[in-house]
């Protein structure tokens, strides 16, 4: 009993350690975004008159109105495309083992080591060729091909827990491959889809790097993107800065604390089946 109330401790002083290292920087960022704009703030000291009005300046300086409408039509561009293929492709390697799956999951793994960074430069010029330079489609199309891997693996992780007998069920009932995939799997992978869409959400509606190389018109790019709107020729306005980076995290906090029940029912399915 001594024991399990000692591990108990230790584990909730390890608790609210982490939780305190991951609070700290959010901290930082609100702490600084109230004070004075263009000043250098130093630490976590609270500054004498708080410059609320930080947050409605950085709004209008990165013109995050017009960015907002953007980030959304860019996620609706890759978040769908990328869920359908995504599930399609997870379908056929985890339940359906077509000829060569093996071969074509491996390739997929080796997907998810390539770093955005590491193919930005022949990115950008076969954009150019393709006609598509500063448009949202050069950062919808790269992007679906670079969630591809990570939402084929995802999917399979779940197709491949599913039991053969339901399928078979299914097939003495009459169902062709499509019904099986629309009528009975797509329905039972509901928790995976939704913690894929939610990541796919967050990653696309924060992705900075392709909306500052591919797009120069700062209207087409993510929220993201509003970032160097803060950046002069001679420093970096930091206060607004901060305050621009906490307008850019509202959305993508407030999704995840609405669907997180999901996210964590799906990282758990795993565990229930097996």
């Amino acid at each position: 009993m001594i024991v399990n109330r000692r591990e108990t401790l230790i584990g909730r002083v390890l608790l609210i350690l982490l939780m305190a290292v991951t609070v700290i920087p959010f901290v930082s960022l609100f702490v600084t975004a109230l004070h004075p704009a263009g000043t250098y703030p130093s630490g976590l000291s609270w500054p004498d008159h708080p410059q609320w009005g930080n947050f409605a300046d950085a709004f209008r300086a990165a013109n995050m109105g017009k960015l907002l409408l953007s980030s959304i039509l860019i996620v609706l561009g890759v978040v769908p495309v990328s869920l359908l293929l995504g599930t399609m492709a997870g379908f056929a390697f985890g339940h359906l083992r077509v000829p060569g799956h093996r071969i074509g999951f491996v390739l997929f793994l080796l997907g998810l080591t390539l770093p955005f960074e590491g193919i930005i430069t022949p990115l950008y010029y076969q954009i150019r060729d393709m006609g598509l330079l500063n448009t949202r489609w050069a950062i919808i199309l790269p992007l679906i091909g670079l969630f591809m891997p990570f939402s084929v693996v995802w999917m399979r992780a779940h197709f491949v827990t599913m039991p053969g007998d339901l399928s078979e069920a299914a097939r003495i009932d009459g169902a062709g491959t499509w019904q099986l995939f629309w009528r009975v799997h797509v329905p039972l992978a509901m928790p995976a889809l939704s913690s894929l869409a939610i990541l796919l959400f967050l990653w696309t509606w924060n992705q900075f790097l392709l909306a500052i190389v591919l797009v120069d018109d700062p209207a087409k790019r993510t929220m993201a993107g509003a970032l160097g709107a803060f950046q002069g020729q001679w420093g970096t306005d930091i206060p607004l800065l901060c305050a621009g980076a906490l307008l850019i995290l509202v959305p993508t906090l407030a999704v995840f604390l609405v669907f997180q029940r999901r996210f964590v029912a799906a990282l758990l399915q795993g565990s229930i089946k097996g």
